[in-house]
């Protein structure tokens, strides 16, 4: 039953005839009107807002939610050609400063990592993979998260190993491996969508069971993967555009 009742909600507020910011029905308005308990009415409430359509304020009541507005996050072959950070190009293209924070480690290749990158069965316990974890910014607001692990056979001992620190930091992947004559050609990004983790919800400050689209990266130099990464984008936010350019040479 409560899924009737917040389906006659959710109508009302994609109608446009609740806007951001009306306070919802009570759970005990809820409750008289439709003849149910007030646990009925409640749980009709929480779906709501755990679809991201509605927030709760404790002690006030249960108001229509602010839609941002969607931009478009440009993920193109020539962004990343020319070199630098293509997140900070997007970030640009709305007169904001992209930033990002991180935090990178050492780590043991799990049985996807490798097989994406294309790693020999490990001999030992040694790590085998630098992992960075990223929260990307918009004038300081999350945009989008990402997970990238890079071969430590290919970076161990180079200027590039931490891709956040060193004289090279922040470049970009591109950028960064072509400073160890590491020219990647091309990339595979596989796409899906699925509901937001709570700890991915947490760090993009999104509502819980909200929509993400999840994109599976792997840059290539030739047939060698040289980086693989899980990236994590709020479908409520962002569109992603795709382009190619059949231009691009070898810098």
């Amino acid at each position: 039953m409560y899924v009737r009742i917040a389906d006659a909600l959710r109508a009302r507020i994609l109608s446009g005839e609740l806007t951001e910011g009306d306070r919802l029905p009570s759970s005990p308005e809820i409750a008289k009107v439709y003849g149910v308990a007030r646990n009925t009415a409640s749980d009709a409430l929480g779906l709501l807002v755990t679809e991201g359509l509605a927030v709760a304020r404790p002690g006030s009541g249960t108001y229509v939610r602010a839609r941002p507005q969607r931009r478009r996050l440009v993920r193109n072959w020539h962004r990343n050609a020319v070199g630098g950070s293509p997140f900070a190009q997007s970030m640009t293209d709305y007169a904001q400063r992209g930033s990002w924070d991180y935090e990178s480690r050492t780590s043991r290749a799990s049985v996807d990592v490798r097989e994406r990158l294309a790693l020999p069965t490990p001999q030992n316990d040694e790590p085998d993979v630098m992992f960075t974890k990223y929260v990307f910014r918009g004038d300081g607001e999350p945009v989008q998260l990402s997970s990238s692990w890079e071969p430590l056979a290919l970076t161990r001992g180079t200027p590039i190993v931490l891709p956040e620190d060193g004289p090279h930091a922040g470049r970009g992947v591109v950028e960064r491996m072509r400073q160890i004559g590491v020219n990647i050609t091309h990339a595979a990004e596989v796409v899906s969508a699925r509901q937001v983790l709570a700890e991915e919800a947490s760090a993009l400050d999104i509502a819980p069971g909200a929509i993400v689209l999840t994109i599976e990266r792997t840059y290539y130099a030739d047939a060698r993967p040289v980086e693989t990464a899980d990236i994590v984008i709020p479908v409520d936010r962002h569109q992603v555009v795709y382009g190619t350019s059949i231009w691009d040479n070898p810098q």
